[in-house]
């Protein structure tokens, strides 16, 4: 791995027993090459970032406020020097072996143009997410906006006709697990701040992908992506940013 190190990113707001499994599953699955854990919290009110300032080897950044994804994301950025970063969701769990695998396959000299690297995401209950996802076009993009996308199969982002069982280069993989090179990161300048949440991954990946950097999946390594039950209240302001971002991608990318 020639001595490449990286940091681990996570963004936590009120993750509460998720963001506790989460560091407990990091303390097992890492090495020499770690660099650091830094945890960015967005004013959480649980006591999560109390808890997560109690484990050994944790940074934990207040923000004093909700920042948004994307710009909690580039604070914790600013606070490394390593060559790779690793923004992981707080309510992802982490095996043993898994970030040394990723990162000797991205210091492999095949790998030199790839920019970002996902892992297989499996639930709780063993099934393998659809983490993995094509650009979207104009039309894609509006007919999933007005909940059509279930009718119009393969309109959808994400590759649900593919099973996910082999690693290969993609388009984009979903930030659950999103692993950078910081170069690419920083040319980039981070993730473009106007998407509170939502879309800012995918949004960096294609702007990489402009760039000539590669995302690529690997279908042999895994993580544990557990999710949770949300208020009505909270999913309702997730479809409101989701909505929101996707105009904002839209305005972004496509011709008008």
């Amino acid at each position: 791995m020639n001595g490449a190190s990286v940091s681990i990113i996570i963004v936590n707001w009120n993750g509460g027993d998720h963001l506790r499994r989460c560091l407990a599953s990091l303390r097992g699955s890492t090495d020499e090459s770690l660099d650091r854990i830094i945890v960015v919290d967005n004013g959480s009110t649980d006591g999560s970032s109390d808890a997560a300032r109690n484990v050994a080897g944790v940074t934990v950044l207040d923000a004093g406020r909700n920042l948004g994804f994307a710009k909690a994301c580039n604070l914790g950025a600013r606070e490394t020097t390593a060559d790779f970063l690793l923004f992981l969701n707080p309510d992802t769990t982490v095996s043993p072996g898994v970030l040394p695998q990723v990162l000797s396959f991205m210091t492999e000299p095949s790998s030199v143009q790839v920019g970002i690297c996902g892992v297989q995401l499996v639930d709780e209950h063993g099934r393998v997410a659809r983490s993995c996802a094509r650009f979207p076009t104009p039309l894609g993009m509006c007919l999933v906006a007005l909940g059509l996308g279930r009718i119009f199969r393969g309109s959808g982002m994400l590759m649900e006709d593919w099973p996910h069982d082999r690693s290969r280069q993609v388009d984009h993989v979903v930030g659950a697990f999103y692993f950078v090179r910081k170069s690419v990161f920083e040319a980039l300048r981070g993730f473009d701040e106007r998407f509170f949440m939502y879309l800012e991954d995918l949004d960096f990946s294609l702007r990489a992908n402009r760039l000539g950097w590669r995302s690529h999946y690997l279908a042999d390594t895994r993580a544990f992506h557990l999710g949770g039950g949300t208020s009505r209240q909270v999913k309702d302001r997730r479809l409101f940013y989701s909505l929101r971002s996707r105009v904002q991608y839209s305005f972004k990318h496509f011709d008008r």
